[in-house]
């Protein structure tokens, strides 16, 4: 994973087998990242490398972050709860995501066609960082799946574990499950997660 923010640029992030290959995302993007980091540049946002992307901070704050992928590359927002979207550009990452935080892009010249919108949102969040402002948290509790309700009826040590867990943990599992399309799988998930639910752990801890 790279730790040089010019090295995405020139030969992308680090993290797969692409890497400083043609197929690398950020090759196959290249123009539009340029444009994307060009705009976020002259918006006044100091550039370094987090989690092996180009991070942008303003007022000690990360403002913004870019990615690439092979359908298309995006902007993402932090602290995405404060953005008004006034022109309605921004999109959630997925199903999970609280708030639209994302300007995705399909072609390289994408960035500069929003150029003015996308410095205008930058200002904006620049704004917020410089007085502090942070969105109010909200919790988003996932439905609760009927297979679950129903093997923790018919399982009384199970649903013991599963009441004594953290909401955190709680909710992991109720994501997971909820992830699963057929009810069947459900159901399977359930079986294979009894153990870590009754050891206190969470879906995603070994």
């Amino acid at each position: 994973m790279i730790t040089d923010v010019d090295d995405y640029f020139a030969k992308g992030c680090g993290r797969c087998a692409r890497f400083e290959t043609p197929a690398c995302s950020t090759r196959i993007w290249a123009d539009g990242l340029a444009a994307l980091r060009a705009i976020c540049l002259d918006a006044g946002l100091s550039e370094t490398a987090k989690w092996g992307h180009p991070c942008y901070m303003h007022a000690g704050r990360n403002i913004v972050i870019i990615g690439a992928f092979r359908e298309n590359f995006r902007l993402t927002f932090f602290k995405a709860a404060l953005m008004k979207d006034p022109e309605g550009v921004l999109e959630r990452q997925g199903a999970n995501s609280q708030h639209p935080d994302m300007i995705r892009f399909t072609t390289s010249d994408g960035p500069a066609a929003q150029a003015s919108v996308i410095s205008a949102y930058l200002a904006e969040a620049k704004g917020y960082a410089e007085a502090g402002i942070t969105p109010v948290k909200t919790t988003v509790q996932p439905d609760f799946p009927e297979e679950l309700a129903t093997a923790l009826d018919d399982d009384p040590e199970l649903a013991e574990a599963f009441y004594a867990l953290t909401p955190g943990r709680q909710r992991s599992y109720l994501f997971n499950l909820n992830g699963a399309k057929q009810s069947p799988t459900r159901v399977s998930r359930i079986a294979k997660f009894r153990d870590k639910i009754i050891a206190g752990k969470g879906a995603l801890e070994r």
